[in-house]
């Protein structure tokens, strides 16, 4: 990708950063440690991106991600994605994981079902790993078979998918990292 630009946004969970081109968002960056971090992130995985104040296209897109972080409900599925270097098969993946609005989630499976192919939910998943744009292609509504939390590759793993669901209302089904974890028994206590 050439001209590739990025900034930097406060949000709710901390410094994103977003990576823009002519034909739309290319990336976004979900907080790392420090702005710094953040930006370090940006760079290595954008490495020709120039820092620099987004257009009012890319500022919109960070006011709905700003707005949507903070607890509102937006639709962020008008944003256009710069999918240069995606798959076809991810792209039809982020298709379907674009359409599942805030507060509600969907299974890796029934994705794999909608594209036709039960088998491929295993795929779906690799998929969501693969994301270049969180948030705005929301992989954290997209939960292992029933209703458990699944994988989540930003910084803060599974963490940051719970709270970025918990923001959204969204509650899934199955163990989550606050439910009470029984206890070991040792063989030697009674």
């Amino acid at each position: 990708m050439t001209d590739l630009h990025f900034a930097l946004f406060d949000t709710a969970i901390g410094s994103c950063g977003i990576v823009w081109s002519g034909r739309g968002i290319a990336g976004v960056q979900l907080p790392e440690a420090s702005v710094d971090a953040t930006r370090a992130r940006v760079r290595k995985r954008f490495p020709t991106a120039q820092e620099a104040s987004p257009p009012s296209d890319v500022q919109l897109a960070i006011d709905g991600m700003v707005a949507l972080l903070r607890g509102e409900r937006r639709d962020l599925s008008g944003i256009a994605i710069d999918d240069t270097g995606i798959s076809d098969f991810n792209r039809r993946v982020y298709a379907i994981a674009r359409t599942i609005l805030p507060g509600a989630t969907m299974t890796y499976g029934e994705i794999a079902e909608r594209l036709g192919d039960k088998l491929l939910a295993r795929a779906v998943g690799q998929a969501m790993g693969e994301n270049p744009t969180p948030i705005i292609m929301p992989c954290h509504r997209v939960l292992a078979a029933g209703g458990k939390t699944g994988g989540f590759s930003a910084s803060g793993g599974v963490v940051t998918k719970l709270r970025l669901l918990s923001i959204e209302g969204s509650q899934p089904g199955g163990p989550t990292l606050f439910d009470e974890l029984p206890l070991a028994v040792s063989p030697h206590r009674r």
